[in-house]
This record gives C-alpha cells, sequence and structure tokens, in this order.
C-alpha cells in the first residue's frame, strides 16, 4: 500500500493502482469517457486530466499510476479549463440532437457539458456530416455523428468477446468508427456495446424511441435464462400512462458482479423481456368440470377445490395416486415448500422434473443448462428426472404440472394420449403453450422477474433476489399459490 493525497484527503491504495480506481475508491469522481474498468487504460479522450504536485503539465488519470506521497488535484482552474477544452473540441462536430437520442439522461456528454461546460461556442464553420444510421448487426445502429472515438467498442470487441468486427478507420479528424464489407457483429455480446457506448452512437434498435430513460424505473434481480445466474437490472414504466399496445419492460442490461458476470451479460439474457411480456397467462381457466365450474374463478375456490382433491385422496390412503411435474426455474424457497408439502407432509413420491430442452453454450457466460435452479434442486435433494408417461398414466389420477416444457419433451399426440387417462390434471404457468388446452384447470403464475427469491448457478453460489416488476393482474407466485394451499391442507410452511 501507498499514502496518497487526493483533493487533500490522505488515503492508501495498493501498489500498481491508478489514480482514477484510486479516486473511485474514494468517491471522488473524475470525468472519463474511453476509461472503462474492464479494459487497459487507453488515455485517448483527455478528460480525466489531474494536476499532480511538482510536475510542470497535467496528466491522465486513467494511466498514472499512485505513488508514495503523491499529492494530486482534480478540480484545479488549470484541470477545469483542460476539461473545457476537451469538450469543446468535442462537441465542435457533435449534432444537437439531444431531444431525439435514446442516450439523453444517461450521456457522458451531457453530464459533463453540465457540470464542466456551458460556455458560449466559438465554432463557426459547418459541423462536419457523417452518416447517422449504420445497420452493424443484430439490431444495433451506428451514428457516426455522435461518436467521440473512445474505442471502447473497438476494445470490447477485441478483449471480451475476441472477434475484432469494429476498428478505428481513416485518420486525423476523417478518422471513424467501421467495419469491413460483408462483415456484421453476431456474437453473442454485441449488445454490451450499446450499454459501454458513452454517447449514444451506438443505439439497439429494440429500444430506440420507444421510451425515455427517466420513466424507467429499474430493479436489480437474476437472469432465469441459464445456470450462469448474470445480475440484471429489469428496466420497466411505472406509474406513467401506457396504452394497451405499450410495454411494461423496455430494456434488461447487466448489473456488474464480478464473481458471476462480471459487466456483461449475453443477448439471450438481455432480449429475455419479450419472454416475460409476450404470451402471458393472465387469468384461471376452467377446461373441463370441476372447481367453480359455471361461474368466474376465483383463486380462493380454486384452490379449495384442489385442496379437497387432495385431501380425499389421502385420506383413502391413495396418496401415490397423486403426481407432481416440477421445474428447475422455480426457486429455492418454492422447491422447500414443495418438498414439504408434496412429499414430507402429503407423502407423494411421484415427483418429477420437465425442465427447457439444454442449448448450445458458448463457453463464456451462456451455459447450456438453460434453467436457472438446477444447483438449488439438487441441493435440496430432488432427483430430476422426466415422468415415465405410460407410467405416469397408469398410476396418477390427480396430476399437478409446474410450468410448460413437457411439449420440449415429448410429442404433442403421445402427450395428449397419455395424460387424457388421468382424471384431473391442474397447469401451473405464466405463458400460454399447447399444454393449457390438455390440463383441466390453467392457473397464472408469475415470472421470476415478478417474484422475490433465491437461485444456486452453476458455481453453487445462492443468489437472492427481489421483485423487479410487478406481475399481471390475476398471476400469483407459485410460492404463494403453495403457501395457500398448504394452509387449506392444514400444513404449516416456514
Amino acid at each position: 500500500m501507498v499514502t496518497i493525497q487526493i483533493d487533500g484527503r490522505a488515503m492508501q491504495a495498493p501498489t500498481g493502482t491508478t489514480i482514477l480506481k484510486a479516486a473511485d475508491q474514494a468517491g471522488i469522481v473524475i470525468p472519463r469517457f474511453c476509461y472503462h474498468p474492464a479494459f487497459e487504460p487507453e488515455g485517448s479522450c483527455r478528460m480525466c486530466l489531474v494536476e499532480i504536485e511538482d510536475l510542470p503539465k497535467l496528466d491522465l488519470a486513467c494511466s498514472t499510476v499512485v505513488r508514495e506521497g503523491m499529492k494530486v488535484w482534480t478540480s484545479t482552474p488549470k484541470v477545469l479549463q483542460a476539461r473545457k477544452d476537451v469538450l469543446e473540441f468535442l462537441l465542435a462536430d457533435h449534432p444537437l440532437d439531444c431531444p431525439i437520442c435514446d442516450k439523453a439522461g444517461e450521456c457522458f456528454l451531457q453530464d459533463y457539458y453540465d457540470k464542466h461546460g456551458r460556455y458560449a461556442s466559438r465554432f463557426l464553420e459547418a459541423k462536419e456530416k457523417k452518416k447517422k444510421k449504420i445497420p452493424i448487426g443484430k439490431k444495433l445502429l451506428l451514428d457516426r455523428e455522435r461518436c467521440v472515438l473512445c474505442t471502447r467498442c473497438v476494445r470490447f470487441l477485441r478483449g471480451v468477446t475476441g472477434t475484432g468486427e469494429l476498428g478505428v478507420f481513416k485518420r486525423g479528424v476523417k478518422a471513424e468508427i467501421g467495419i469491413d464489407e460483408g462483415v456484421e457483429i453476431r456474437n453473442n455480446y454485441s449488445g454490451n456495446l450499446v450499454d459501454i457506448c458513452p454517447v449514444g452512437a451506438i443505439t439497439d434498435g429494440d429500444f430506440r424511441f420507444k421510451t425515455r430513460v427517466w420513466f424507467l424505473e429499474k430493479k436489480r434481480t437474476v437472469c432465469p435464462r441459464c445456470s450462469r445466474g448474470c445480475n440484471i437490472i429489469v428496466q420497466s414504466v411505472r406509474n406513467y400512462p401506457l396504452s394497451g399496445r405499450q410495454r411494461r419492460i423496455y430494456r434488461i442490461v447487466p448489473a456488474e458482479n464480478q464473481d458471476v458476470n462480471g459487466y456483461w451479460i449475453c443477448d439471450f439474457g438481455r432480449f429475455g423481456y419479450h419472454d416475460i411480456e409476450d404470451n402471458r397467462l393472465t387469468a384461471i381457466a376452467v377446461n373441463r368440470e370441476g372447481p367453480a365450474e359455471g361461474r368466474l374463478p376465483s383463486w380462493e375456490d380454486i384452490l379449495k377445490g384442489l385442496a379437497a382433491e387432495i385431501r380425499a385422496l389421502v385420506d383413502a390412503g391413495r396418496a401415490s395416486s397423486l403426481a407432481v411435474i416440477l421445474n428447475s426455474s422455480l426457486t429455492n424457497e418454492e422447491l422447500a415448500a414443495c418438498r414439504k408439502l408434496f412429499a414430507d407432509a402429503l407423502g407423494v413420491r411421484s415427483i418429477f422434473f420437465a425442465d427447457p430442452k439444454p442449448g448450445e453454450a458458448d463457453g463464456y457466460l451462456l451455459t447450456a443448462d438453460r434453467t436457472p435452479n438446477g444447483g438449488g434442486a439438487a441441493a435440496l435433494g430432488f432427483s430430476p428426472e422426466l415422468p415415465d408417461l405410460e407410467k405416469l398414466a397408469g398410476a396418477a389420477d390427480l396430476l399437478i404440472i409446474f410450468g410448460p416444457h413437457l411439449l420440449e419433451h415429448y410429442p404433442a399426440e403421445k402427450l395428449a394420449d397419455s395424460l387424457k387417462g388421468i382424471r384431473r390434471k391442474y397447469l401451473l404457468a405464466a405463458h400460454r403453450s399447447g399444454l393449457d388446452a390438455l390440463a383441466d384447470i390453467v392457473l397464472p403464475t408469475a415470472h421470476p422477474a415478478e417474484k422475490k427469491g433465491s437461485f444456486r448457478n452453476v458455481k453453487g453460489t445462492v443468489q437472492s433476489f427481489e421483485c423487479a416488476v410487478r406481475a399481471p393482474r390475476g398471476c400469483l407466485p407459485e410460492g404463494e399459490i403453495l403457501s395457500r394451499l398448504a394452509s387449506e391442507l392444514g400444513v404449516k410452511l416456514e
């Protein structure tokens, strides 16, 4: 450790730490464009200039390493004038399209101009005109007029994905970010380019012109689309008038967690918000005679009826004719409730799992396992296996299915024939599928982003999360359904 001073505050920093990192750790903000903690210092934007005692000129905070006794000043008149000069150069050719830019509200250039600029323009010449809507692949659009050549995008594609699709073309005032003819950015992490661009030069066609960032409520949760358990921020509009065709969720972006996903998320998880919103089940459906037949069913009616059916089987000594099919997208708390209710209290032995089919891993963050809590199921003593349809049809009288994934493993006709012989079938799912028509009663549940709990990821790390967005009216988390069902059956769940 070395002892230094920044703005008169004494502090210690590890040997080899840069001034910028030391300032960040002390809560002292030094502006930057090209610097990103995931990359080696570039030192090209010159925005992080600071004054170091006994040195004749300003130096870069992002690449200058601390040394014992160093005294650094981040807000002297000389430093502030340098920042203003850098901003004047950057804004000389920058378009004045903040009112229509998707980055407005979270743009470094806006923030720094407000804090360090506020000068009267001296630029009289016409601004340099460049292409403003260049498709560079996979929903990404490049606006060269907004670009400040920080090269974050170039370094990300070289250092993180290793694909290197973008580069700096030409020289001097003609320099620009570009892509070779016939090449597109098609890697699994291309959406991160939008996040790391500090000025809105790269925008997401999926989010473009949809809403403004100051309308978005941001809540942290865990991505449920594979077993990595990446930390994400779900950004939704709440308490703001929306038409029937507008979305609740507009964006998913990464939340930093160096032990799990670092600074990034894959595109599979990023655009997963479509799966939260689309094709949702929002009302109880009764497809055959049963509880609340002939009138609009309520959750109370349905759960009382289900409890009565379960109690009748157990009292008759026929608990073996009750079967349950779970899935590894249930939280640890919900799986524990299933074990205590069905296995321990009711003596059910026919407990199976139906998870999404494995996908293709990419060797970085995305895993082949497309469920978030397979590790949690194993830790709770479950042996996830698919049901044998013939045995299930011959033994089960009452079947409770969590999730729609059975159809991924069995042909629809075979599944329909097998389930036909089971007297009563309940389906608990968040989304519509072909399984809806095969169940007698369909109960709408919450998506993982709409509930709280914990998952155990592929490395065995247990991560707790809170509700990121409210579930649609009429949908309940499986944990609440299990709790209410247990209460009807006289079983106490922790």
